[in-house]
C-alpha cells in the first residue's frame, strides 16, 4: 500500500505527537520527532522567521495563515526524503465535528495563504487511497494547497494521487506568483491544478499506475487561469515520466470551475522531455465539452522525447520563436526573481 511504501523510506523515524517545537531563538525554530510542525507555525511571531524540520515523519495537517508572511520552512538536510509531512484526508472524508466533508482544498495536508513563503528540502504528501475507501466518492486528496504571492518551493517532493498540488490564488482577481524549482510531483488525475501564475522550472512530473481499465488514466495539468491573467502555468526544462503504460496519460485538460465560468486556462510546456506515458497523438482533452481545450491557451515549444512527437499538428499547438520569448520565468514572475539571474 502507498502509505507503507512512503513511510518505509524513513529509517527510525518517529511519528509526531502534539508537543511544542524547540525554539533556539525567536527567528529560528526547530521541529524534531515528537514535536508538532503546526505548533511551530503558531509560534512564529514576525516576518522573516525560519522553521527547520529535522528528519522524521510528521503525521499532521499544517495550515500557514496569511499573517505568517515571509516564512521559510526547510528540511534540516538537503534530502527531501528525510523530513516528511503526511496526512490522509480526502475531499469526501467526513470532518470529525460532523459539519460535512473536507472538500478539495480542505483535504490538503499542507495549506499556505502566506505571502513570501519559502519551502525547501521537504516531502509533502497525502497518502489517502481510493482502494481503501470505496464508500467515498470525493477522491481528491491534496498534498499542498498554496496561495499567496511570491511562494517558492525548492527541492520539494509532492506526493499524492488525485489533485496533488493545488496552485491557486488568494482571490479570483489576484495574480499570485509561485515558483517551483527542482521539485518532484507525482499523481494521476489533474495532479497539478489551479488558477495560480506558476512557473515549474526543472521539475519532474511523474504519472502513477492507476488500477482502471479505461484511458486516459489521468492528466498532469488542469489549469483554471482567470481570463484577465495573461499567464497561467509554465513548465520549462523539466521532464514527464510515467509508471503506467505508453500513451495512458494526457498532458492537460482545462478546468473551468462552476464558480468562475469566465476562466481561460493557460498552460505552456516548453523545453521539456516528455516520455512515452503521454499520448503523443492527442495529448490534450476536455474536462467538459462546453469548454473545449482547443479554445484555451495551451501551447508547447521545443519539447523532446517520444511523448512530444508531433504527428497531428492541430492536436499540438506550438509557440513561434517570437511568442516563446514572452513565456519565460521573467515574464511570468516580473520583478520577483527567486531564481537569481535571468
Amino acid at each position: 500500500m502507498r502509505r507503507r511504501t512512503l513511510l518505509a523510506g524513513i529509517t527510525g523515524a518517529a511519528l509526531i505527537t502534539a508537543t511544542p517545537a524547540h525554539a533556539h531563538s525567536r527567528r529560528v525554530l526547530h521541529v524534531r520527532p515528537g514535536d508538532s510542525l503546526q505548533a511551530a507555525v503558531d509560534a512564529v511571531d514576525g516576518p522573516g522567521r525560519t522553521i527547520v524540520v529535522h528528519p522524521g515523519t510528521y503525521r499532521e495537517v499544517v495550515n500557514i495563515p496569511a499573517s505568517k508572511g515571509e516564512l521559510t520552512l526547510r528540511g534540516a538536510t538537503r534530502d527531501p526524503r528525510d523530513a516528511v509531512l503526511v496526512h490522509d484526508n480526502a475531499g469526501g472524508t467526513q470532518k470529525p465535528d460532523g459539519s460535512g466533508t473536507y472538500g478539495t482544498a480542505g483535504s490538503a495536508t499542507f495549506t499556505s495563504l502566506a505571502p513570501g513563503l519559502t519551502v525547501r528540502d521537504l516531502t509533502l504528501a497525502n497518502d489517502w487511497l481510493r482502494a481503501d475507501h470505496p464508500e467515498i466518492t470525493g477522491t481528491q486528496a491534496v498534498a499542498a494547497y498554496v496561495t499567496g504571492d511570491r511562494t517558492h518551493f525548492e527541492n520539494v517532493r509532492l506526493l499524492a494521487h488525485q489533485d496533488t498540488l493545488f496552485a491557486d490564488t488568494t482571490a479570483l482577481d489576484a495574480f499570485d506568483r509561485q515558483y517551483f524549482h527542482r521539485c518532484y510531483i507525482e499523481g494521476d488525475v489533474d495532479f497539478v491544478f489551479g488558477r495560480g501564475r506558476a512557473v515549474f522550472d526543472a521539475c519532474h512530473f511523474h504519472t502513477l499506475q492507476r488500477d482502471v481499465t479505461f484511458t486516459p488514466k489521468g492528466m498532469v495539468f488542469a489549469p483554471a487561469t482567470a481570463r484577465a491573467n495573461p499567464y497561467g502555468f509554465l513548465a520549462l526544462r523539466g521532464r514527464i515520466t510515467s509508471g503506467a503504460e505508453d500513451a495512458a496519460y494526457k498532458i492537460a485538460r482545462p478546468w473551468v470551475p462552476s464558480y468562475e465560468t469566465t476562466a481561460w486556462p493557460s498552460l505552456v510546456v516548453r523545453d521539456t522531455w516528455i516520455g512515452p506515458g503521454i499520448d503523443a497523438v492527442t495529448p490534450y482533452t476536455n474536462m467538459r465539452d462546453a469548454y473545449p481545450w482547443q479554445t484555451m491557451r495551451f501551447r508547447e515549444y521545443g519539447n523532446s522525447g517520444p511523448g512530444a512527437v508531433i504527428s497531428v499538428p492541430e492536436n499540438r499547438p506550438q509557440l513561434t520563436a517570437e511568442e516563446a520569448g514572452a513565456h519565460t520565468r521573467r515574464t511570468y514572475l516580473g520583478d520577483w526573481r527567486p531564481y537569481g539571474r535571468p
